[in-house]
């Protein structure tokens, strides 16, 4: 298997985390007086794609403080889990600037705050259960989420080669590129945490109707920001509902060549069957809790 070309590794918590008045809690009851410590996340996307105003435009990186007790009631409130919305809450409650929305964080960010904050809360190695993609044995598994590795922002000339067409950046935050099949010049941006709820509202609700899974479509609709000059909603959406399968695909390819994100993909070799293959750190509930 071949080794994978790390771009950069993450700028992960410091064992030198500092203190910050601003973020102190004092346990008055008892006596003491605690200051929880805050530590500097590098972004992926090093800020170059929040409009200008918002309080991470071209800052590279974010201050959060270590979860506490209070994080970890949060990350088993059942209600929150079943609701969507855990890591939301999470988000809100460990970034220090409160001008920051975790709603608005590109989904590559938002992925190096979660990695960051697991670290600093209960250590580097995630030990989970897996399953061989292979063979189907279920298998213990160690991640080291140090050896996670962060794409920043895109050469677009080598996105460009990959792709097969000229990506340009409008230096807005956005990119337009042209479709191979009906060569219409299509404008997206990368997509935030508010794009995701909106995303996974509609999937809910098409299951409750009993209506075919809209994900691909309805992660095109979030991304497509124009075609051809026009930004009408329901022309665009019309369009993507009949948009050839060929560009469709082309846009998704474009999308994870130009979005800033972590790469947390790692070597995992079956203990059944010896099949090897790259395999992705799942981020969910669990991934904040290796005790139990």
């Amino acid at each position: 298997m071949t080794k994978r070309n790390n771009e950069k590794r993450l700028g992960l918590p410091s064992t030198g985390a500092k203190e910050s008045a601003d973020v102190s809690a004092a346990i008055e009851d008892a006596g003491l007086s605690f200051v929880s410590p805050t530590e500097m996340v590098d972004l992926p996307s090093e800020g170059k794609y929040y409009q200008p105003g918002h309080p991470l435009h071209n800052e590279t990186t974010i201050e959060i403080r270590e979860m506490t007790a209070k994080e970890e009631d949060i990350l088993t409130s059942q209600s929150l889990i079943q609701k969507g919305v855990v890591f939301d809450k999470l988000l809100k409650n460990i970034i220090v600037d409160g001008r920051i929305s975790q709603e608005h964080l590109l989904v590559g960010d938002k992925s190096a705050i979660l990695v960051a904050a697991r670290i600093s809360a209960y250590g580097e190695l995630y030990e989970t259960k897996t399953t061989c993609p292979n063979c189907y044995a279920d298998q213990d598994m160690s991640f080291d989420l140090r050896e996670a590795s962060a794409k920043g922002p895109p050469d677009l000339a080598e996105v460009s080669g990959e792709v097969g067409s000229a990506v340009r950046d409008t230096g807005n935050g956005t990119f337009i590129v042209t479709l191979p099949k009906s060569q219409l010049d299509v404008e997206i941006k990368l997509i935030n945490g508010t794009d995701e709820k909106k995303i996974s509202a509609a999937r809910q609700m098409r299951k409750k109707r009993k209506q075919t899974d809209n994900m691909l479509t309805g992660t095109l609709k979030a991304c497509i920001v124009s075609v051809s000059g026009t930004d009408n909603r329901q022309e665009i959406d019309r369009f993507i509902d009949n948009m050839p399968a060929q560009d469709s695909r082309f846009i998704r390819k474009v999308m994870v060549q130009v979005t800033p994100n972590i790469d947390l993909t790692q070597e995992f070799v079956c203990e059944e069957c010896d099949h090897e293959q790259d395999m992705e750190v799942p981020i969910t509930t669990d991934f904040f809790w290796p005790d139990v």
